[in-house]
């Protein structure tokens, strides 16, 4: 379609052919999506083989100092007068072998079945007595396992670098140059390294407290860690992708896969409507607040600031209880003769369009804010243009506001719907995930979400295995469409259109 054809359509019809172009688009964005993966493991890959032969190559080159490093690590920059660099490095290396002998090598060896020996009961030969003896405890042995295996992947980049830093160390004695001191390189860690001396509290928290978990939960889908295999009193052992295959399988009665497929549509329903209802109402209210004609401004931005102040919880358990059964909104209906309704627990329907339409009361202001400031900042001239052209609001709208809103608010956009494919606190604390009618949902109810369902897996239910599948079956879809929409958008193929 040519750009004159796609001017003489209506806002609905070109409405249309943009999210027919979108939806056509998806394909080539997935082919792009992953293609790009494809080569960011080659990359990876290629560098790994250069690595290597890096790592070969100094050996051969190197002289006798250099080629101790490879088994004593620090020995070469010890002899090349970098005492301080050759102790860091002997120290991890001591580090790593007393780890290993004492702690990490007894979990790696059970890694591979994670436990043999179940707990049990003997009889005491001294008081005759049934006794509980300890056996393997599974969750432990995966934990620490997957500890040993960071630790020593870790250890290797330390190795890799030793090799490195005495074979330049060599090079630069040989070049007639004085290697750094330890004081020197101290201060260079505070000047020049000073970005690296800042980012490693950082790296070191984040892979202990997101990597490490991240890992764990990873792995534990791919084992039978339920109900029936809960440690210390039994184990639970690999299982490979049988998880994956039950989540997806749809059997008689209440199933896993059943209730993941439903309530992946139900999630993907309430992102579209939380998300976009929620823009464009704010939008249109910011709309209305921004116009000259509007007095009080000041008035309608700080009522809607406060309701920001008011916590989520607060204002989504007071909800819940104005619409409850017994609640005030029925006890009121009661007085003016009408019949109460069950807002939580009649039917799906109801239930889904009442959280929807709560969501909305909690998170319009955000939009309203998110939205005013932009809104100030659309050059008045192109309004002006357009009044003149004989153009009507609902043509500014959507020829000038829109499009300019769109831009700049698409990874806002992007970030809200993930967000409310997450969204726990909205279905949990209205819901929780009721009304429970549908007889084939396993431990979930009708408006619970994927999140909220992984929740009661876990707390419930005990089903491990099953609540870390769906979690990283989520993330994917989260991280895949996020990156494609957002790589898709304009606001990131023309930064500078705008500004």
């Amino acid at each position: 379609m040519t750009f004159i054809e796609y001017k003489s359509l209506t806002p609905s019809q070109q409405f249309a052919y943009k999210m027919k172009e979108f939806f056509a688009s998806i394909p080539v964005g997935l082919k792009g999506f992953f293609g790009g993966l494809l080569k960011g493991l080659k990359n990876l890959g290629v560098k790994f083989v250069e690595g290597l032969k890096g790592y070969g190559s100094r050996f051969s080159l190197g002289d006798m100092s250099t080629k101790i490093s490879y088994v004593v690590m620090g020995f070469g920059n010890f002899t090349r007068g970098q005492v301080g660099k050759g102790l860091a490095f002997l120290a991890a290396e001591i580090f790593y072998i007393l780890f290993m002998v004492n702690f990490g090598l007894i979990y790696l060896d059970k890694f591979d079945t994670l436990g043999n020996v179940q707990s049990h009961q003997e009889i005491n030969e001294v008081t005759g007595r049934p006794m509980m003896v300890p056996g393997d405890n599974s969750m432990l042995i995966l934990l620490y396992g997957t500890l040993a295996i960071l630790i020593t992947f870790v250890f290797i980049g330390v190795y890799v670098a030793n090799t490195a830093s005495a074979y330049e160390a060599e090079q630069t004695h040989k070049a007639g140059k004085k290697n750094l001191t330890l004081k020197e390189e101290l201060v260079d860690f505070l000047d020049g390294k000073y970005h690296v001396t800042l980012l490693s509290l950082p790296v070191l928290l984040i892979s202990v407290f997101t990597i490490l978990p991240l890992v764990f939960m990873i792995l534990i889908a791919f084992t039978n860690y339920d109900r029936a295999h809960v440690p210390p009193g039994n184990l639970f052992t690999w299982v490979g992708l049988q998880t994956f295959r039950d989540v997806f399988k749809v059997s008689e009665g209440a199933s896993k896969g059943y209730t993941f497929m439903e309530l992946t549509k139900w999630t993907i329903v309430w992102a579209i409507f939380a998300t976009f209802s929620n823009y464009i109402i704010g939008m249109i209210l910011a709309l209305m607040i921004n116009k000259k004609s509007i007095k009080f401004k000041t008035l309608w931005r700080t009522l809607f600031v406060i309701t920001i102040a008011v916590p989520q919880f607060v204002s989504l358990l007071l909800m819940q209880q104005i619409l409850q059964d017994d609640g005030v909104l029925n006890v009121i209906r009661g007085y003016m003769g009408l019949p109460a309704i069950s807002y939580f627990n009649s039917t799906a329907l109801v239930a889904r369009v009442t959280v929807i339409v709560i969501n909305m009361w909690v998170g319009v202001p955000y939009t309203i804010l998110q939205t005013s400031g932009i809104l100030m900042n659309i050059p008045e001239d192109l309004y002006e243009s357009a009044r003149i052209d004989g153009a009507t609001p609902v043509v500014q709208f959507f020829q000038i506001t829109l499009p300019y809103m769109l831009f700049v608010t698409t990874p806002y956009l992007i970030q809200t719907f993930v967000g409310n494919i997450n969204n726990f606190n909205v279905i949990y604390l209205l819901t929780n995930g009721g009304p429970n009618k549908d007889e084939k949902l396993y431990q979930a109810g009708q408006t619970d979400l994927l999140v909220t369902w992984l929740f009661k897996l876990t707390m419930d239910s005990n089903d491990y295995n099953t609540a870390a599948a769906v979690g990283i079956l989520v993330f994917i879809v989260c991280a895949t469409l996020s990156l494609i929409t957002f790589n898709m958008s304009k606001s990131s193929r023309n930064e500078e259109e705008f500004s």
